[in-house]
């Protein structure tokens, strides 16, 4: 099934993945209610689609596999990012087309996050999506990684935009508490100073794609 706009047609693989995430986050983190904006949602699965035909955003090919990418991880780390609110400065680096960024957002609305991207027009898609649904608390920047503050933000994650092992230390320079690492099939890195707090194995809930995320926070932080 090919890519279109779908409208509420996309609520019921909404609500699918985000309650999945959820349930697989239920042993790491403290379960609190997500934000469920669906309609939101689905708009900005109906924006990708629709730029999607002029700027290339994204490889999905199908509502499900659209739907996982921009959802999957974000109900993950929106799960983490509400049983932690005194984190709650979040950047997303090399955010793109806004996945996991723009649904992280979405569905922890609590959060101050930072989309960071250097390319012109995933900036316009991002500040267009973000002016459609509301979300203009959202800070964008153009801007490449290495061009950002040190410490300058409680969490930091990234998708696919450095190898494992250089985003993990390019993390750790841009959080105080936190980097996630999201990966497919490769294995953790390590970085002096930084220790695993969760590791969590789980497949994407609608096209069973394999995934990790992993979380690590400084070494001198006191174990749970």
């Amino acid at each position: 099934m090919a890519l279109s706009t779908m409208g509420n047609g996309w609520r019921a693989r909404i609500l699918e993945v985000v309650g999945t995430m959820q349930a697989t986050a239920a042993d790491a983190f403290e379960l609190r209610p997500l934000a469920m904006p669906v309609e939101p949602i689905a708009e900005l699965l109906d924006l990708v689609v629709s730029w999607n035909l002029r700027t290339n955003l994204t490889g999905a090919r199908s509502p499900d596999e659209l739907v996982d990418l921009y959802l999957a991880d974000a109900a993950l780390l929106a799960t983490a990012a509400v049983a932690s609110p005194e984190h709650k400065r979040w950047v997303d680096v090399g955010s793109g087309g806004g996945a996991p960024g723009l649904g992280l957002g979405l569905l922890a609305p609590g959060i101050e996050l930072t989309l960071a991207e250097p390319r012109a027009k995933r900036v316009a898609f991002l500040r267009t999506a973000l002016g459609r649904l509301g979300r203009v608390e959202v800070t964008v920047l153009r801007q490449r990684s290495a061009d950002l503050p040190p410490k300058a933000w409680h969490v930091a994650v990234s998708r696919a935009t450095l190898p494992p092992d250089e985003w993990l230390g390019e993390g750790a320079r841009l959080a105080e508490h936190a980097v996630w690492v999201l990966l497919a099939r490769s294995e953790p890195p390590e970085l002096a100073g930084w220790r695993v707090r969760q590791d969590l194995g789980y497949r994407w809930p609608l096209t069973q794609a394999e995934r990790r995320a992993v979380l690590f926070v400084p070494s001198t932080e006191q174990r749970a």
